[in-house]
């Protein structure tokens, strides 16, 4: 008998239960064998939200428990939005459906190495040319235009104003160092200025990190190969975009930042302080913000003391300019 998939209702006991792949792995089974999907051997994605299983070396399926049904809308509203319409391959989607209250899909499995087993490892030639490459993406999604998406809740500006207001609980949660407490607080009042609330929105995927994104390697070296994961997907300011790169890969370091920049088409004369300053607000404001663990600067908290000297630190002055 095939096992049922519980009404899970907060991230805690999902990812209690997701541990023991007994409870789950029958069922998934018997999704691919509804769809008619030969597979063999399961590899089972321990990381990630959602419950992710490789059928075999050519499709994945993906579960998504019941309490993150946005992830799944935000995903498949993307795959169908942005397929055919970019350079480098996302995966397709071949089926979709619902079992128990979980929806799911099965995607295509893509082709190269996730960014994050071979980054440490990189030239730093290779990586100025994939940070660039990177940006590159990020502007040609969001050329894309939103469609659908458009409706993924809530929007841009009732977005904003929502991180706006719990900022600060959040970081004191989170422990942020008291001494930037009161630049927190003006950075906060400056927000809703700094950041558009009403342009055009673009497409985005919130989540340009490492662990998102393939490389392929060629013979002059490692480039970006696919992109995949678009759970968190929703429409904005592009800027937004530029966080995960900006915090995880450039790290502060002048040829990496200008990389991106160039890559993603920011004129070298727009990258000033207002620039910058808009960039640490969103930075504070996004939906996964975690300085202290996501800055991959060794040891900032203690080489600066308010969030304009973090600015500088993040996204130093770049040479040529």
């Amino acid at each position: 008998m095939i096992p049922s998939l519980p009404p899970l209702t907060t991230y805690d006991t999902y990812r209690a239960w997701r541990g023991d792949t007994s409870r789950w792995l029958p069922v998934a089974r018997d999704i691919a064998d509804g769809h008619g999907l030969a597979w063999g051997t399961p590899h089972v994605f321990s990381t990630g939200t959602n419950l992710v299983v490789g059928l075999g070396d050519n499709l994945i399926l993906k579960l998504f428990p019941p309490f993150l049904r946005p992830q799944f809308v935000s995903e498949r509203g993307a795959l169908a939005q942005l397929r055919g319409r970019l350079g480098i391959p996302i995966p397709d989607l071949i089926a979709e459906g619902e079992r128990d209250g979980w929806p799911y899909l099965v995607i295509t499995h893509l082709a190269g190495t996730v960014a994050s087993e071979v980054w440490p490892a990189l030239s730093e030639a290779e990586r100025e040319r994939v940070l660039s490459e990177i940006g590159a993406v990020i502007a040609e999604v969001q050329r894309v235009p939103p469609g659908g998406l458009l409706a993924i809740e809530p929007r841009w500006e009732a977005f904003m104003r929502g991180q706006i207001a719990q900022c600060r609980a959040r970081h004191e949660r989170l422990g942020l160092p008291a001494k930037f407490l009161t630049s927190l607080d003006d950075l906060l009042r400056d927000a809703a200025e700094l950041i558009p609330m009403d342009a055009p929105p673009v497409i985005l995927t919130g989540e340009y990190i490492p662990e998102n994104f393939l490389l392929g390697r060629r013979a002059d070296g490692w480039h970006v190969a696919g992109l995949f994961d678009f759970g968190d997907v929703r429409t904005g300011w592009g800027e937004y975009d530029l966080l995960g790169p900006s915090a995880f890969m450039a790290a502060g370091h002048p040829r990496l930042v200008r990389s991106l920049f160039d890559g993603f088409g920011i004129p070298r004369s727009e990258v000033n302080f207002m620039l910058k300053r808009r960039l640490m607000a969103l930075m504070i404001l996004h939906s996964a913000s975690d300085p202290l663990r996501h800055i991959c600067i060794a040891g900032w908290p203690d080489r600066v003391d308010d969030f304009v000297q973090l600015q500088e630190l993040i996204w130093p002055e770049i040479p040529g300019v």
